[in-house]
């Protein structure tokens, strides 16, 4: 029979994580259906659904799986692409891609990202993964853990996501294989000197220099282009703060920005493995990731001032009499006149870089009884980012608005905005800014075999891990005009809203930046350092109770974690004449120990039915830039002792969980599992005030304070339903199927910021839904999906106290792929069809409006070579 390369590629990579047990269970299942289809070659899109069909009936806890052929197909542009097509995972879209991923309900921080089995470092100041920085053609498969078990790395309250890169020696495939093609984003209206046309292209060498010696190198390329609007509210005024309409408090809008941004994203990697098994006792292995992605994005934008009404009433001087409209206790639309706003116009230019490098170095010896493994690892990732901008101020006579929700937002104005007077307002400037963070690793994993008894093998082992993550943020640098500017405006039609012209010059011609007199912004400084020492005993079980057969493992995991924070006090008062900030060094150690038992059972009901149970004591250790020392006061006795700050004490997400899978294998090809989920989440992470001490000239001085504690948690609770099966039982559809999955929960988990209507935690999503319809056979793979999930809490951006309500979201896309040859085949894929807007809003409140983006819809198109 002939070999299926890309489901030996893809059941190697999975199934290297998995124990013993599970392994031989996967080989006999593996072997069992080589003799049932030996007359059928399947591949392509059929074969990498059956390979995840595969290594899920094998894990040991409830799992997913993406099988690198299945990557190869739909959505293509990141993993996370991937990721939220799977149950109960919604993954949130920055500048038109899927980014983070939220898992049962749960966010990104409680989500521990794993690239071969190892903790990586992160360009995102806490420890959240964007998936976007892996490229898809590096990735051989991905596992996503929802339940515990002893032997895997603490962290995920949501759920663990295990990226697997290729093992050369468990590879029989093509050589080579080349990809080259375009990509474009119909933005729907026309930036001056831009295009949404993009390229992208990759290769991968895998050789067997010897039968035991094998290697594999890689390289990709993309360079995607989007330009996109964007429309947002900056707040309202409420509560005390806010104005009276027939003596009730309403919330006025401070403000608003529109938008247009020409974004152009370069990600290139490289990546590479040696795999060394020189007997069957013996392997030693190497590998390597390294990813580049640069951003660099050209803003046009207007920022409209003035709307707010700080105690005052409505109708007044601000507001037209009977020129406005309320929904709820928000004002939604509103004609201000009498000069009341002021209109900037601001050229800006948004560049980010940032890259990972992650490498290890792994051995395993295996005796008749006795397998033994090292593992050492090495991750740094950096991020430098900077914006700055011009700007230019108008005076209309009037702005007409409206945020209503339902509708899309809109501003207008009698004037055009571009042209006329205009005077010169300044210059902004954030940065130059820097993040670097380092993780190295040792790990050490022994396994002996037991015959006959209830305990079929012992597993113990030790992990240490040192991260050390740091932020430096300049001030004092400045951006002048450069020569006499060249404007013109160009229009926001099709940018999902209705707005003014924006205005229009080329920003590197006219800007000049000057970094020369930066110094370092102590008050945003800051440095944690993190030891982590882990060690776990696990018995793995096999046996048979009223005629059923089980497998299944019961273990602890102890974790032991010191952390030290550095930073600066920062303490701004009054001395007769001026403001002062004074600036103080400080550093915080801080330690907690948490013991994690978990048991999980696995019962073969019948041939082909699987009931999984599970219960285990799981953590997910603080963001470290919460863990941050730093903080700025504000100190004006008696009456005004206010700040913010980090805290170095915190204590991790702790959660008690329990899982039920019930999994029916009806066909080699399929499978239907319904499974739930109960978390008890007894210690949370997030924002709130309370009182706190510091010392101010030798004085303990209690301040109001803004910053993260920890909060009491809550429940979470579910259910998912899924469904991947072909339509063998229909012989003229045989060759189509379906992949489909629902997952529902609900929690009274909320977030800690102090408000009478609270948010639900970041993640908790009631709905989230997949359907795809596929056609596998004669060298065609094609796919529609849509995906569907409910409203839910997003942090957008880096600062976690910038909590807004992301609206329900229907995305679809499709893609087909047709082997001309058996060494050349064509793919075309959309995405983001019905060209699905993202709508946040705040405070709970739909009619407070945050922000409005239409990413438009993206295409790829490219041909595969395989020598």
């Amino acid at each position: 029979m002939k070999h299926n390369h890309a489901r030996i590629l893809t059941l190697a990579s999975v199934l290297a994580s998995v124990s013993a047990p599970s392994l031989a269970m996967a080989q006999d299942a593996a072997a069992a259906d080589k003799e049932q289809t030996e007359a059928i070659v399947v591949s392509g899109l059929r074969a990498s659904l059956r390979d995840a069909i595969v290594a899920k009936r094998a894990s040991t806890v409830v799992t997913e799986v993406i099988s690198s052929k299945d990557i190869g197909v739909m959505p293509d542009v990141t993993i996370a692409d991937e990721l939220n097509r799977l149950p109960g995972v919604t993954a949130s879209r920055d500048r038109g891609n899927a980014s983070q991923a939220s898992v049962r309900g749960l966010g990104p921080r409680l989500v521990l990202g794993l690239v071969n089995g190892r903790e990586v470092a992160s360009s995102e100041p806490d420890r959240n993964v964007r998936w976007e920085i892996y490229p898809s053609e590096a990735v051989s498969g991905v596992t996503v853990y929802k339940s515990q078990g002893a032997d895997l790395i603490a962290g995920g309250v949501a759920a663990t996501i295990d990226i697997r890169t290729l093992r050369p020696l468990d590879y029989f495939g093509p050589k080579l294989t080349a990809r080259a093609g375009v990509q474009a984003n119909d933005a729907g209206f026309k930036i001056p000197g831009y295009n949404g046309v993009g390229t992208r292209g990759s290769a991968q060498f895998v050789t067997h220099l010897t039968d035991t010696l094998g290697v594999a190198l890689g390289g990709t390329y993309q360079q995607q282009q989007n330009g996109y609007g964007s429309f947002q509210g900056w707040g309202y005024n409420t509560g005390s703060d806010s104005p009276t309409l027939d003596g009730k408090h309403v919330n006025a809008p401070w403000g608003a920005q529109t938008e247009v941004k020409a974004l152009k994203e370069t990600r290139w990697s490289t990546t590479g493995a040696l795999q060394w098994r020189p007997d069957d006792h013996w392997e030693l292995g190497v590998d390597l990731l390294y990813s580049n992605v640069k951003i660099a994005e050209k803003q046009y934008q207007q920022w409209y001032g003035g709307w707010g009404d700080w105690d005052g009433t409505i109708p007044d001087s601000t507001y037209q009499t009977g020129q406005f409209t309320l929904a709820g206790d928000s004002i939604v639309g509103a004609k201000i006149d009498n000069w009341k706003t002021t209109v900037t116009n601001v050229l800006a230019k948004y560049t980010e870089d940032k890259n990972l490098l992650a490498t290890g170095f792994n051995a395993r010896f295996r005796g008749d009884d006795v397998t033994a493994k090292l593992d050492a690892s090495y991750s740094k990732a950096i991020r430098n980012n900077l914006w700055q901008a011009l700007e230019w101020n108008v005076y209309p006579q009037s702005v007409t608005f409206n945020t209503a929700a339902g509708v899309a937002p809109s501003i207008t104005t009698p004037v055009d905005l571009t042209g006329g007077a205009q005077s010169f307002a300044g210059q902004g400037l954030t940065g130059p800014q820097r993040l670097v963070d380092t993780l190295g690793a040792v790990q050490f994993d022994f396994n002996y075999q037991i015959h006959g008894g209830l305990i079929s093998a012992l597993n113990a082992g030790w992990r240490y891990s040192n991260r050390v993550k740091s932020f430096n943020s300049m001030t004092g640098g400045s951006v002048s005009v450069v020569g006499t500017p060249s404007f013109s405006s160009f229009s926001v039609n099709g940018s999902g809203f209705t707005a003014p012209n924006l205005l229009y010059a080329d920003y590197n011609a006219i800007a000049a930046l000057d970094l020369t007199g930066s110094t370092q912004d102590k008050g945003q400084y800051w440095h944690v350092s993190e030891d982590d020492f882990e060690g776990y005993v696990m018995a793995e079980l096999a046996g048979e109770v009223g005629g059923i057969s089980f497998t299944g493992n019961i273990g602890v995991r102890a974790v032991d974690v010191s952390t030290k924070s550095s930073a600066f006090q920062a303490v701004t008062s009054w001395n007769g004449t001026a403001n002062v900030t004074t600036y103080n060094p400080i550093s915080t150690p801080s330690h907690y120990t948490r013991v994690l038992p978990s048991l999980n059972l696995n019962f073969d009901l019948s041939p082909e039915l699987k009931l999984r149970a599970g219960v285990a004591r799981v953590m997910s250790r603080p963001p470290l830039d919460e863990l941050r020392a730093s903080s700025n006061l504000s100190y004006y006795p008696p009456s005004f002792l206010q700040g913010s700050s980090g805290n170095p004490k915190l204590k991790p997400f702790m959660a008690t969980q329990g899982d039920l899978s019930l999994e029916y294998y009806f066909h080699k090809d399929a499978v239907v599992a319904l499974a739930g989920f109960y978390k008890n989440v007894d210690s949370s992470v997030g924002y709130t005030s309370f009182t706190e001490s510091y010392p101010v000239n030798g004085v303990l001085t209690p301040f109001a304070i803004t910053g993260p504690a920890n909060g009491k948690g809550g429940y979470i609770v579910g259910t998912e339903l899924s469904l991947s099966m072909p339509f063998f039982f229909v012989p003229a559809l045989s060759n189509f199927g379906i992949y489909t999955n629902v997952a529902l929960s609900d929690s009274n988990l909320k977030e800690m910021t102090p408000t009478a209507n609270p948010f639900a935690a970041v993640g908790l999503t009631k709905f989230t839904g997949q359907f795809d319809l596929w056609y596998s056979a004669h060298g065609i793979d094609a796919r529609v999906g849509v995906k569907r999930h409910s409203p839910q809490t997003v942090i957008f951006g880096w600062d976690a106290t910038k909590l807004t309500r992301l609206e329900a979201e229907t995305t679809v896309g499709a893609s087909v792929s047709y082997a001309i040859t058996k060494a050349i085949s064509l793919r075309v894929q959309a995405n983001n069809l019905t060209n699905q807007a993202a709508r946040f809003y705040y405070a709970n409140d739909v009619n407070q409006l945050a922000r409005y983006e239409k990413y438009g819809r993206s295409y790829l198109a490219d041909v595969t070579v395989k020598f």
